[in-house]
């Protein structure tokens, strides 16, 4: 018995080593810049096929590594759902989609890597479909966007795609940007990520609210 525990001990170390070292890496130089050589290295790994044997294909890595944080976001999107409830506030909803992820950020110390990995996959078309996936089996961020549609203007649906789509990569580029300043000690324009946040939500409030162009 005592035994098996180490083992799978042992186990779970190994697989949070490669975790950890594939998001930086991947988020340093992105993913297919990198082999699962380089990630065996980084995280401590003599056997070079520590990757494939533990996670399989490079797929499969980018998938663990974004449910690895998966769980800590939700729990943070449940209680911002929880104080937005009833709300017919766009500021509200924007902050329950906003805020649990410069929460999560700040929550995990620095530097961190998380933010520009995302960046990284999501510019990836092979990669992309994978994190979208993975987002759309949370129910939190289900019941955010609910809950934003319902208190949003009528907006015509292509404008509502072009728009989504917009929010979704301002607020994935502008948390890699500050990610990648305080990672290089640059300056930000915002002391925290809570002001970050805020600031996210004052242009997205915007942009949904912005008066739509008719063509002519």
């Amino acid at each position: 018995m005592a035994r098996r525990t180490a083992r799978a001990e042992q186990v779970h170390a190994t697989r949070a080593a490669i975790l950890v070292a594939a998001e930086r890496l991947f988020a340093e130089h992105g993913v297919y810049a990198v082999s699962n050589r380089q990630v065996s290295e980084a995280a401590g790994q003599g056997n070079n096929a520590a990757v494939g044997y533990h996670f399989g294909t490079k797929a499969d890595l980018v998938r663990a590594v974004a449910r690895r944080h998966a769980g800590p976001v939700e729990v943070l999107r449940e209680r911002a759902l929880v104080a937005a409830a009833g709300s017919t506030d766009v500021r509200d909803w924007v902050d329950c989609l906003v805020r649990p992820v410069t929460e999560h950020l700040a929550g995990l110390g620095s530097p961190t890597w998380y933010a520009r990995f995302c960046a990284q996959v999501m510019t990836d078309p092979a990669l992309h479909d994978i994190m979208v996936e993975e987002s759309l089996t949370s129910p939190a961020l289900r019941e955010a966007i609910a809950g934003l549609d319902r208190t949003l203007p009528a907006l015509p649906a292509e404008v509502r795609t072009e728009r989504g789509q917009m929010v979704r990569t301002l607020i994935l580029h502008t948390c890699a940007e500050r990610e990648r300043a305080l990672a290089e000690g640059a300056p930000t324009p915002r002391t925290t990520w809570s002001e970050v946040a805020t600031g996210l939500a004052d242009a997205i409030v915007g942009l949904w609210l912005a008066p739509v162009t008719r063509p002519r």
